[in-house]
């Protein structure tokens, strides 16, 4: 019934694994658990290896391919009706996650869970943008998120049909970190793919220090710069206020 779509890269996935299959026991489904190691350093590899019996199946991939292409090739791969993708840096904080999507399933209709963060603050300063930011701007409730639907789209939490995935994906051109969500989001609203947001959120525990939280957000930035390039039409708070200072020539 449903493959549940896990790319890794440097993070150890042992407890999320283990949690999702006693929970997709539990609710007596049909299900395989993906999990594509996409060029991670030794010792993440080592704590995979021979850890995991099917259905959970475990591959490495010899070199990074990117975060597209990675997912891409989880979806290939699945093979059941309903495709869970979900990042690997991510922690089951309901008894209920995966019966939440099961009393959700639709044909047509693509459910995405949200996001969440620990409630209190991190002991390190350093992880403390991070935190503010996913906590104001990522971590919104569903009904917030229904208000713009593909405009709160992310990809850590989302289940969607596997027909779907044979006439959108995501593009594998977008090599480095950012906004390939956002794209993929716009190629769903562009093709009438309904959108429906859940109370079902897995908690993003990949905090990271204020220095790489920047240089990911500015290689966000470039692709976000290429996309328009490309004359992709992508609405983002930060490419409104841009085309607004640029009519009021404050560029």
């Amino acid at each position: 019934m449903i493959s549940i779509l896990i790319p890794v890269f440097n993070f150890d996935i042992r407890h999320l694994v283990n949690d999702l299959v006693q929970q997709c026991k539990a609710a007596g489904i049909l299900f395989e658990v993906l999990c594509f190691d996409d060029g991670s350093e030794q010792h993440y590899k080592k704590l995979h290896q021979g850890q995991f019996e099917a259905p959970v199946i475990y591959r490495e991939i010899p070199e990074n391919i990117g975060r597209a292409a990675i997912r891409n090739a989880l979806a290939d791969a699945a093979v059941h009706p309903y495709l869970l993708f979900m990042d690997c840096d991510s922690k089951v904080v309901s008894d209920r996650f995966i019966q939440n999507y099961l009393d959700h399933l639709s044909p047509s209709t693509l459910l995405y869970g949200g996001r969440c963060y620990e409630d209190r603050p991190p002991v390190e300063r350093s992880f403390m943008l991070h935190w503010k930011y996913g906590r104001q701007r990522e971590q919104k409730p569903a009904a917030d998120r229904m208000r713009q639907p593909w405009h709160s789209f992310m990809t850590n939490n989302f289940l969607v049909p596997k027909s779907f995935m044979s006439k959108i994906r995501f593009d594998e051109t977008l090599k480095q970190y950012g906004h390939e969500d956002t794209l993929f989001g716009l190629q769903l609203a562009r093709a009438g793919v309904q959108i429906k947001h859940l109370d079902n959120p897995l908690e993003h525990l990949g905090l990271e220090p204020s220095e790489v939280f920047l240089q990911k957000t500015e290689l966000g930035l470039q692709n976000l710069q290429l996309l328009r390039s490309r004359k992709t039409v992508i609405a983002t708070r930060l490419l409104t206020l841009f085309d607004r200072l640029q009519q009021w020539r404050l560029t």
